[in-house]
């Protein structure tokens, strides 16, 4: 500073004073603020309430599952509708994720759906068992379509310590199927057949026979299960129309179906790492594309032949927009 001459040292030292004087009156008024919004309850409240907005919703004027007509004309069926909209609608963060991963899944799942000559709104089924992902419930069941291990083996399922095909999507919506359109036939309506997914036939069976009605929606039921249809007609309502409910994506925030290739297993593999890699890919990825491997080894005593997906060019880049 002494070398300075004196004319730069005043004007130094008047900057210094003009920036130490609005950093003050800055930290004053930062300070007046924060004392304002918390001392002062009324205007507080004032700013909350002209900033934050929740509304109620606007039903549907009328509603079908698989076809049928839901009967919007009666109180408790509009107000059940109701909570699990609200419900969906502002669990924001969760209802997003559907979005995003019914775009990668729903296209395999309507195939099978289509395929097997069950209704396409079905395919909710999955989403509100799993939110679309290979979660195992305290009871153990497991998968998209929460299968126990015993009923999914009795709909043609392989369920074992290497191979569960519970985690196999196209496997597990095939099972699923059988299930539905199983109890179709037992009881002539979906959303009935849709109930006993989540109560089982003889539960529901039990149901019709102590209330003498035959009709899912004339039925007093316990919480899931009379919550159970109506969740999915709450998710259906928002995949199909996610605007009138708030939610605005783009085509590139949704996740893609993955870029796949097949290839075939014929026997024992003694280590899938080793095999993922002489393949092209790793571990990782072997298990993210084929979940139902469920050791690091396949022994495959009975020589049986699995189609297992490997990632093919493009699997790591962005989906295209559209």
């Amino acid at each position: 500073m002494k070398a300075l001459h004196a004319p730069l040292r005043t004007a130094l030292r008047t900057a210094l004073w003009a920036l130490l004087l609005l950093g003050g009156s800055l930290g004053l008024h930062l300070f007046t603020y924060s004392t304002f919004v918390v001392n002062n309850d009324l205007d507080h409240q004032r700013e909350f309430n002209d900033g934050y907005k929740v509304f109620s919703l606007t039903l549907p004027n009328e509603l079908s599952f698989c076809g049928e007509a839901v009967p919007l004309d009666r109180l408790d069926v509009r107000e059940r509708l109701d909570r699990e909209l609200l419900v969906n609608t502002y669990w924001q963060s969760n209802t997003l994720l559907a979005h995003k991963r019914a775009a990668r899944w729903f296209p395999l799942i309507e195939e099978v759906l289509k395929r097997e000559g069950i209704p396409d709104d079905l395919k909710y089924i999955a989403l509100i068992e799993s939110g679309l992902t290979n979660v195992v419930s305290p009871a153990g069941a497991t998968g998209y379509w929460q299968f126990m291990k015993e009923t999914g083996m009795s709909h043609g399922l392989e369920v074992n310590a290497e191979v569960d095909e519970r985690y196999h999507v196209e496997k597990s919506t095939v099972a699923a199927c059988k299930y539905l359109r199983n109890a179709y036939e037992r009881y002539g309506n979906w959303a009935l057949a849709a109930a006993s997914y989540n109560l089982g036939q003889g539960g529901v069976d039990k149901q019709l026979g102590r209330q003498k009605r035959d009709n899912y929606f004339d039925l007093l039921l316990n919480e899931e299960t009379g919550r159970y249809v109506f969740r999915i007609l709450a998710m259906k309502e928002i995949l199909r129309d996610p605007e009138r409910y708030g939610f605005h994506l783009r085509k590139k925030d949704l996740y893609a179906p993955y870029r796949t290739r097949t290839t075939t297993i014929n026997g024992g593999v003694p280590d899938l790492a080793d095999w993922a890699i002489a393949n092209g890919t790793d571990y990782k990825t072997l298990k993210l594309l084929n979940p139902w491997l469920r050791d690091n080894h396949l022994t495959n005593r009975e020589g049986r032949t699995y189609a297992v997906l490997l990632p093919a060019e493009g699997f790591d880049s962005p989906a295209p927009v559209e």
